[in-house]
């Protein structure tokens, strides 16, 4: 198969996925985000980064958004959010960290294929996306794609489509977005 062909099966893999995701698990996550008053998000490897250019969307849009681990984050409080980006949901540093949000009285979301795993469990919210974790043996969900790909590829669109939805509730545009990106560079 062609470099291209390979890339149409991945089009097709991903506009699969859209159907087997709950508007209404989205819409809690879109309100989640405009009752906190800040927003921490947090994933391990691929997903870590797709959290990470949420958060940079988010920001963008003036929300308080942080990335857990990174030097300029503040501390988590009981009215904020944390978004946990992770396949499997049982990836045990993320854990940790749910666990401790959880202690202190915020709010969780956790966007996994496996809304049963510990940090679904854990989860006031909770976004199930279609995909394969890293072991395929384990999934009825088929992909051509390596390990996770499928889910962070879905992750990162989803994310995407959040940002949208919470622009269209804040009247916000592109423009009003622009003013607030790194302009130092």
């Amino acid at each position: 198969m062609q470099t291209t062909q390979y890339l149409a099966e991945i089009i097709k893999e991903l506009s699969r996925s859209v159907d087997l995701i709950s508007d209404d698990e989205a819409e809690k996550l879109v309100n989640g985000i405009l009752e906190s008053k800040k927003v921490f998000v947090a994933g391990a490897g691929r997903s870590g980064f797709m959290a990470k250019s949420f958060a940079m969307r988010m920001m963008h849009m003036g929300i308080d958004a942080y990335v857990i681990g990174e030097t300029v984050t503040p501390n988590f409080e009981k009215d904020d959010i944390l978004i946990i980006g992770s396949g499997s949901g049982e990836t045990k540093s993320l854990v940790s960290m749910v666990k401790k949000a959880k202690s202190i009285g915020g709010k969780i979301a956790a966007v996994t294929i496996f809304p049963e795993s510990t940090i679904g469990q854990f989860a006031d919210i909770t976004i199930k996306l279609p995909g394969s974790p890293k072991d395929q043996s384990e999934s009825d969900y088929k992909t051509i794609q390596p390990m996770g790909s499928l889910f962070e590829q879905t992750l990162l669109l989803f994310y995407d489509a959040v940002i949208l939805r919470f622009m269209e509730k804040k009247g916000l545009d592109t423009n009003k977005m622009y003013g607030r990106h790194a302009n130092l560079e």
